[in-house]
């Protein structure tokens, strides 16, 4: 239980930080930046929803909402 535990918040963890590198790359106006961002969030929430880290549709939300970002500022 503790070793998933630890897994589960590494992977919380790296998600918050690749999303704060999105956002950094959204407001100093890197927009092929954050689109490259975006792209590894994506692939690393729907990695976690599959391993139950997150739920499937947390994971889809968040996507959903940082799409949402990126095509307003673009």
């Amino acid at each position: 239980t503790e070793r998933k535990t630890a897994i589960n918040r590494s992977r919380k963890s790296e998600l918050k930080t690749y999303i704060k590198k999105f956002e950094a790359a959204l407001n100093s106006g890197e927009i092929e930046k954050a689109k490259a961002y975006l792209k590894d969030i994506e692939s690393r929430l729907d990695r976690a929803a599959a391993k139950n880290t997150i739920h499937k549709n947390a994971a889809a939300r968040k996507i959903s909402r940082l799409r949402a970002k990126l095509n307003k500022t673009a």
